[in-house]
């Protein structure tokens, strides 16, 4: 490991929107929740948040969102009657630190208060090892003898965007171990936490104020000597699958006391060494870029769903209630292939998530339209797969308006993102267990409902898509989006692979599958369909393909003259009134989205046309833009301009750029997506990386500040770690693999056995 391991602030700002954006940078998650990375003191102001995955809630008629549970995080330091804050006390330094090698996030506070120096150091972690429980030691040192009083317990007056979420508050002291539940609005689900204290010294009581159960503790602090407090609270809910879940909460705090501090971050720690064991990747020579790329990392490894929970990862992570905590496309394009080569168990994990909500897209399919049959996912997705996007989604804050938008029922292509991805899962690992499972009939109902949404013209002897959004949700009901065209197309491509391999190796199963499916006379029309199916070509005299049909005919204006026609700040580009909509300026990478997922249909020559035509009349308003443009422009050799949109991607929370509204539509949180794509960027596009079933490529294209360049990967369950520098390739294989792997090395070919490395100068 080197050492760049940790981020840090070393001033704290009182302002609203810099507290909001600390609070996603510095926050810590283990899968089940995430904690935002705000201080001890903080409330609902200051956006304490500890949302759950996969537990969600409705307020009347405001959108569906995650939970937040009672924040059992919460203490209040006093120094002779005064409350001590960075919000109202003179601060005479401060720093906060995330340390991603184990994901413990500090604060170090020195205040004066009326002539004395006091100084609160806390540290805070989500357990990796049992993700119910969180862990905080409070250290407070006084420069001069005073009286200190700890208040510290459950805050249970909740932040919420669209809540409250819970209601029926209970709140009960069992010999020193404080519990509040609470029951969600649409279910009744229960939300319990729990929370326990050790502390040598003081005399203590329990309170009940301010929407708090406290713990109270009164000692006379010596001059100089710090003084400890440890805290443990655990969170269950009605979705665990537990009797009860406070009794469950109370168990957990009970034995983590046990424990004791020391111990429970000990395995805590155990756990993320091993998650950065086959995880990390390393680059020597470019500090900002290894940093920012590790922090990348380091989100997309917090926020992994649980093993065997079928949970999926939101496209704001668990960093709050932002896009109503559903699953985008985001996943399965940005997040997913990490995990494939990474953590397959979490890549199969997030197939599964599909596979258990494919009832709500079938549901979708009937009900959005009148002919629609098999699985159109869901645009936004929760806990059971049925579309929580609204069709007014985006707020006008000029005429205070809800606009209609068309995310909902006209982005098509996240079926085939889905199909995209389930059959890469298989290809890469060799397990078709999840095809077994669900993921075959995923597949084959992604390509039904193309097949009921496609349109055939006789004119023309071919197959159509009409009224769709692409990528670029600046415009709204196109015919022929390219991107989408060759998803549908590879849709069922893929589902003719899927029949053409259950029909090899599991005839049986497919013969079922088929009958329950009645799908029979349907199969030969989905190979037709691929056949057939219209895609924009490379115009043959520059290669550019038109994004959809009649782009070239709008206003070729450039981004900054779009921009200045804005009238408010916040106002959204698309839409039917937007100012981008009647010109060529996109949102985000769509026909470079389509080059980069498609990149072997590809010549160099038409990727760096259409890059140079798209890039400049590209806004890129999504976090998901950068990453396509970088790995497209490593492909064909544009290394500095694949560079810069490397670090725009890797550094997006880090820097906290990004935008807060979209219209009125508050959008900050953190982007799992962007953490995904610096690490395709960095592997597959610097790196060179790709994988078939039956073969792993590495062609390196190394930016020029980088000596070297090293990550691990899975392939077919086998593992492997890679080293490139300026000159060689090295490939070293894990000694217990069970068979030897088939690698292209800068275009020669390799057979790796178990335990061999194998390096080629190039």
């Amino acid at each position: 490991m080197n050492g760049l391991w940790k981020i840090s602030l070393a001033r704290f700002d009182r302002d609203r929107e810099a507290i909001m954006r600390a609070g996603n940078v510095y926050q810590l998650a283990n899968g089940y929740m995430g904690y935002r990375g705000t201080l001890d003191e903080f409330g609902t102001e200051q956006f304490v948040g500890i949302t759950l995955a996969g537990l969600y809630d409705r307020v009347g008629s405001a959108w569906r969102e995650p939970v937040n549970a009672p924040n059992g995080g919460f203490a209040q330091v006093l120094v002779n009657g005064t409350k001590v804050s960075v919000l109202s006390t003179r601060i005479v330094s401060h720093k906060q630190i995330l340390d991603l090698a184990n994901a413990v996030f500090r604060r170090i506070t020195t205040f004066s208060v009326r002539g004395r120096k006091v100084t609160v150091t806390s540290a805070r972690f989500l357990s990796a090892s049992n993700p119910h429980l969180g862990g905080i030691r409070l250290d407070i040192t006084c420069d001069q003898a005073a009286e200190l009083e700890i208040e510290t317990g459950i805050d249970y007056d909740v932040w919420d965007l669209n809540g409250p979420h819970l209601r029926q508050f209970a709140g009960k002291n069992r010999d020193g171990i404080l519990s509040v539940t609470g029951v969600t609005n649409e279910t009744g689900k229960s939300v319990a936490v729990a929370e326990a204290i050790t502390m040598a010294e003081g005399v203590g009581r329990v309170v009940v104020r301010d929407q708090k159960n406290l713990h109270r503790i009164r000692l006379r602090a010596e001059a100089g000597r710090t003084y400890t407090l440890e805290k443990f609270f655990a969170v269950y809910t009605g979705n665990d699958g537990v009797r009860s879940p406070v009794e469950a909460a109370v168990a957990c705090v009970r034995a983590a006391k046990l424990q004791t501090y020391a111990g429970c971050l000990a395995d805590h720690n155990a756990e993320w060494k091993r998650k950065w064991a086959q995880s990390d990747v390393v680059i020597e020579g470019d500090d900002a870029a290894q940093l920012a790329l590790r922090y990348s990392i380091f989100q997309l490894l917090q926020v992994a769903p649980l093993a065997r929970s079928a949970h999926s990862i939101p496209a704001r992570a668990l960093s709050g209630q932002v896009y109503k905590g559903a699953i985008f496309w985001d996943t399965e394009l940005f997040m997913f292939p990490f995990f494939l080569f990474s953590d397959p168990e979490t890549a199969r994990e997030l197939i599964r998530y599909r596979i258990k909500t494919l009832a709500g897209a079938r549901r979708k399919a009937r009900t959005e339209s009148v002919g629609y049959r098999g699985a159109f996912y869901a645009w936004e997705s929760q806990e059971t797969g049925d579309e929580a996007c609204s069709y007014f989604n985006i707020g006008d804050p000029i005429t205070g308006r809800e606009l209609r938008t068309y995310f909902r029922d006209k982005q098509i292509h996240i079926s085939g993102a889905i199909a995209i991805a389930s059959w890469k899962y298989f290809k890469v690992t060799g397990d078709d267990s999840l095809l077994l499972g669900g993921g075959a009939e995923v597949i084959l109902e992604c390509a039904r409902f193309y097949y009921s949404y496609a349109c055939f013209r006789p004119d023309k002897q071919r197959y159509e898509i009409w009224d769709v959004t692409g990528p670029d949700e600046y415009h709204e009901r196109v015919n022929n989006n390219a991107f989408t065209n060759l998803v549908v197309k590879a849709t069922f491509e893929i589902a003719g692979e899927t029949v053409k391999y259950l029909r090899r190796k599991h005839p049986a199963k497919l013969k079922a599958l088929i009958r329950r499916l009645g799908i029979a006379a349907e199969l030969p029309q989905f190979a037709s369909m691929a056949q057939r199916l219209y895609v924009p070509p490379p115009d043959k005299r520059t290669g550019v393909i038109e994004q959809f049909d009649d782009y070239f005919r709008l206003e070729d204006a450039s981004v900054a003259t779009v921009k200045a026609r804005k009238i408010h700040p916040n106002e959204y580009l698309g839409g039917g009134q937007g100012v981008a909509t009647a010109t060529q300026v996109i949102k985000q990478a769509d026909v470079v989205m389509m080059l980069n997922l498609f990149r072997e249909h590809f010549s160099r020559k038409v990727k760096k046309a259409n890059w140079e035509f798209y890039e400049p009349r590209t806004e890129h308003g999504s976090s998901l833009s950068a990453c396509a443009y970088a790995m497209v422009a490593a492909e064909f050799g544009r290394l500095d301009a694949a560079y810069k949109y490397f670090l725009e991607t890797a550094q997006v929370d880090l820097a906290a750029r990004y935008k807060l509204y979209a219209g009125t539509t508050f959008i900050g949180g953190s982007h799992p997506a962007a953490n995904g794509g610096a690490w395709m960027t960095a592997v597959f596009g610097f790196g060179g990386l790709q994988a078939s079933a039956t073969q792993v490529t590495i062609e390196p294209r190394l930016y020029r500040k980088w000596r070297r360049l090293a990550f691990g990967v899975f392939h077919r369950h086998d593992r492997f770690e890679i080293q490139i520098t300026r000159k060689c390739i090295e490939v070293r294989a894990s000694g217990t693999n069970r068979a030897s792997h088939e690698f292209v090395l800068a275009g020669r070919k390799r057979k790796i056995a178990p335990g061999v490395a194998v390096a080629v100068s190039y």
